[in-house]
């Protein structure tokens, strides 16, 4: 049992049923976690953008003059926040040594995803950080996103996921319930089996590609 557990690149079937493997990503060449990333800020920016526009509704004049001159702040707004993120993430990189390390347990009741115990160390610390830097600038956002930062394990149960999609280019699983959103990456080697298992035990899933 002991052996089983030893982290390999590829999928292998325990004595105790479950799949286990671990999985190791470039966080400059696969962008998914800079995406991940990026779209935390871009709803809490386009949550505050319609928020405005609702309130300004009622207002004469501000359709449409009003509305573009709103979009416009807004749009160098999602500028700013990229170019803010970008840096962010290649400091985030620098401190995770480069690497996204994470370990994978899997059998027919679902699948968990684990930062490796170094690598989930560094990014609570880092979490940390980001809410107090937050919570001292006053900006919820950065508050949220330190907490999201902090959590390094997800299990996902096969009967609660609404649907499976599959990413080969990115070696991306995305297995989704309500508000959980797991991410399952594995080797190219191990990708189709891992996706069609997943997909063979989700029987409440729809719209599975």
């Amino acid at each position: 049992m002991k052996e089983n557990k030893t982290l390999t690149t590829r999928v292998t079937l325990c004595d105790d049923g479950k799949y286990r493997w671990t999985y190791e990503m470039s966080l400059l060449r696969n962008p998914t976690v800079f995406f991940l990333i990026w779209k935390i800020f871009f709803f809490i920016v386009l949550g505050l953008f319609v928020f405005l526009v609702l309130i300004a509704s009622g207002d004469s004049g501000f359709w449409w003059d009003g509305f573009l001159d709103t979009a416009k702040v807004f749009g160098f707004i999602l500028i700013g926040m990229t170019a803010l993120i970008a840096l962010g993430y290649l400091l985030y990189a620098a401190i995770m040594g480069g690497k996204y390390i994470v370990e994978f347990e899997m059998d027919e009741k679902g699948v968990n995803h684990k930062q490796t115990a170094s690598q989930a160390k560094k990014a609570q610390k880092l979490g940390q950080a980001t809410m107090i830097a937050g919570a001292a600038a006053g900006r919820i956002g950065t508050v949220g996103a330190g907490m999201n930062a902090q959590r390094t394990e997800m299990y996902s149960e096969f009967a609660k996921v609404r649907n499976v999609k599959a990413y080969p280019r990115r070696d991306l699983i995305k297995v989704n319930e309500g508000l959980e959103h797991n991410q399952v990456y594995a080797a190219k080697e191990d990708f189709e089996f891992v996706k069609n298992y997943i997909i063979a035990h989700c029987n409440n899933a729809k719209n599975n590609r």
